[in-house]
C-alpha cells in the first residue's frame, strides 16, 4: 500500500515541482522587489528597526485582552512553522542531492521571497476579518474570495481558488506540518537516545494535545517561549562550529558558488544535471523552509493586533531573512566545512563511521565529530524544539482552513485528528513524509500565488501610502482595511497615535 502512495505522490510531485512551478515562484518574488522598488533593500534599516529593533516595545510583545495575539506572538508562531526540520533536515538533504550549489539558490529564492512573504502578510491584514468568537482570521482564502472575487468577472474564480487553497492547506497542515516534523523526531530520538519511535509518537500525542486543544492563544503562549529559546540555542551551537572552522569561508563559499551553476569541466550533460538539482533543491527546500509563496504564515500574521498592513509584512521580510539568511546559511556552513561533502564534487561521503548519512542524521553527525555525544544530543534537541514547534504553528493554520471550509464549530475535531496524527508521523518512513509534504507543498503554492500577482496593485497602493505617511510625514488617509468597520476604527486608532 505504501509503494502505491509513493509511486502516485513522486509522479504527482514531478508535475507540481516541475520548472514551471518554480518559475512562477520565482518571477512572484522577482516581481514584487521590482513593484516595491526593492523595498527589503531600500528600506532595510527601518524594517530592521519596526521588527527586531522594537521586539521590547510594549505595543508589540503587550499581551492583548481580546481574541487577538500581539505582534510578537504572531511572529513567534509564524517563526515557530517556518524555522522546523527544514532548517536542519531539509538543508542537508538540499546538500545530498543537490550539492553545495542547492545553498546559493536557497539564498536567491529568500531574497526575493522576502516581498513575497510581505505582500502576503499585507494583503493578510487588509482583507483579514473577525470570526463569531472575536478572533482575526485572515489568509489566502480571504484575499482570494474577497480580493480577486471582487474583480470583474472574477466573482466565481476567487471562490473556486479560495476554497481550493484551504482544501490544500488543510492537507498540507498533515503533511509538512506534522508528519515530516514528527518523523525528524522520531528519527532522530532512535538514532541518538535508542527512543523507539511508538515512544516518541506517544508522548508526543500527549504534549501536543495539551496544547493545540487550547487554541491559538494558548499555541501563542507557548511559542513566544520555545522559539526563541531554540533559535538562540542552535544559532550559539552553529556559530561555535563556525569559529572552530573559520579557516574553511573561502573554500566553502567558493563551492557554493562555482557549483551553483556547475561551470567547472563536467561533460555537457552531466553538468546540466548538476545544476538542475542544485536549483531544484536550494528553491524547494528554501520554501520548505521559509514558506514564503505558500500562503501559510499569513494565518498566524493575520491574528495579530496590528493595524498597519505593511508593519505585519516587515515583519513577514524578517521572518525569511532570519529563517533562511540566518539559521539556514549557518546550518549549511557546518555541513559544508566539516569535511564530509567532497567541495570539489560536491559529493556527500555515503557513511561516517559505519552510519550511513541522510539528511536526517547528516547535521547530527557533523556536531557530534566536533562535540562528541554531546553534539549529537544537541542536535536531536534542536530538532526536537524546531519540529515540535512547527506543528503548533501549521496545527492553527489547518484550524483556519477548516473553519474556512466547514464553519469554526468544526475545528475543534480537526483539532483532535491533528493531534491524533502525529503519531502516524512518528513511525512512518522519512522518505514518504518528505515527499508527501513536498507536493502538498507545491500545490497549496499554485492558488496563493495568482492571488498576489492579480493583487498586487493593492499591495503597491498600500505601501506607497505608509510610506508617504510614516517616512515621508504626508498628511493622507490610512489604507488600513479591505472593510469600511474596520478601516474606521483602525485609522482612529492611528491617528489617536496608537502604533
Amino acid at each position: 500500500m505504501l509503494e502505491t502512495v509513493a509511486k502516485i505522490n513522486s509522479a504527482v510531485n514531478n508535475i507540481v515541482w516541475g520548472w514551471p512551478a518554480l518559475i512562477l515562484l520565482a518571477f512572484v518574488g522577482v516581481f514584487m522587489t521590482c513593484r516595491t522598488k526593492f523595498f527589503q533593500i531600500s528600506h532595510f534599516g527601518h524594517w530592521m528597526k519596526q521588527t527586531i529593533g522594537s521586539i521590547f516595545h510594549k505595543d508589540v510583545s503587550a499581551h492583548t485582552e481580546d481574541q487577538s495575539i500581539s505582534q510578537f506572538q504572531s511572529l513567534c508562531t509564524a517563526l515557530a512553522a517556518t524555522v522546523g526540520t527544514g532548517n536542519i533536515v531539509g538543508v542537508a538533504g538540499a546538500i545530498i542531492t543537490g550539492g553545495p550549489g542547492a545553498v546559493f539558490w536557497m539564498w536567491l529564492i529568500a531574497f526575493f521571497g522576502m516581498m513575497t512573504s510581505y505582500a502576503e502578510n499585507v494583503l493578510g491584514i487588509f482583507y483579514r476579518r473577525r470570526n463569531s468568537v472575536g478572533e482575526w482570521s485572515g489568509g489566502a482564502m480571504y484575499y482570494l474570495r474577497d480580493g480577486l472575487g471582487s474583480k470583474k468577472g472574477c466573482k466565481g474564480l476567487g471562490m473556486a481558488l479560495a476554497v481550493l487553497f484551504s482544501v490544500l492547506c488543510f492537507l498540507a497542515s498533515f503533511g509538512i506540518g506534522n508528519m515530516t516534523q514528527i518523523n525528524s523526531i522520531s528519527g532522530n530520538m532512535k538514532s541518538v537516545f535508542s527512543v523507539p519511535t511508538w515512544v516518541t509518537g506517544l508522548v508526543i500525542v500527549i504534549l501536543s494535545g495539551m496544547v493545540i486543544l487550547g487554541g491559538l492563544k494558548r499555541i501563542a503562549s507557548v511559542t513566544e517561549k520555545i522559539v526563541p529559546f531554540m533559535v538562540i540555542l542552535y544559532i550559539a551551537g552553529s556559530i561555535a562550529i563556525f569559529c572552530l572552522n573559520i579557516s574553511m569561508i573561502d573554500p566553502v563559499f567558493k563551492a557554493i558558488f562555482s557549483r551553483a551553476f556547475s561551470l567547472e569541466a563536467a561533460a555537457g550533460g552531466a553538468a546540466g544535471t548538476v545544476m538542475k538539482l542544485a536549483i531544484e533543491q536550494g528553491m524547494k527546500r528554501g520554501v520548505f523552509s521559509n514558506e514564503a509563496g505558500l500562503g501559510s504564515s499569513v494565518m498566524a500574521n493575520s491574528s495579530s493586533n496590528v493595524k498597519e498592513p505593511v508593519r505585519q509584512g516587515m515583519w513577514g521580510i524578517f521572518e525569511v531573512f532570519a529563517d533562511t539568511i540566518i539559521v539556514c546559511t549557518l546550518t549549511a556552513f557546518s555541513v559544508l566545512s566539516s569535511g564530509l561533502v567532497d567541495l570539489e564534487t560536491g559529493v556527500t561521503m555515503a557513511a561516517y563511521n559505519g552510519v550511513e548519512l541522510s539528511g536526517a542524521n547528516l547535521v547530527g553527525t557533523v556536531f557530534s565529530m566536533h562535540f562528541g555525544f554531546a553534539g549529537a544530543a544537541f542536535v536531536a534537541i534542536s530538532v526536537m524544539l524546531f519540529a515540535f514547534s512547527t506543528c503548533l504553528g501549521w496545527s492553527h493554520y489547518g484550524s483556519k482552513a477548516c473553519e474556512f471550509l466547514f464553519g469554526e464549530k468544526i475545528t475543534k475535531v480537526y483539532q483532535a485528528i491533528f493531534v491524533l496524527a502525529t503519531f502516524g508521523g512518528a513511525v512512518m518512513g522519512e522518505n514518504l513524509a518528505w515527499s508527501i509534504a513536498d507536493t502538498l507543498n507545491g500545490m497549496m503554492m499554485l492558488p496563493n500565488l495568482v492571488g498576489v500577482l492579480v493583487l498586487s496593485p493593492v499591495v503597491v497602493a498600500v505601501t506607497r501610502n505608509y510610506v508617504e505617511r510614516k517616512l515621508k510625514g504626508k498628511d493622507v488617509e490610512p489604507m488600513l482595511s479591505n472593510f469600511e468597520d474596520i478601516q474606521a476604527e483602525a485609522a482612529a486608532a492611528v491617528k489617536a497615535g496608537e502604533r
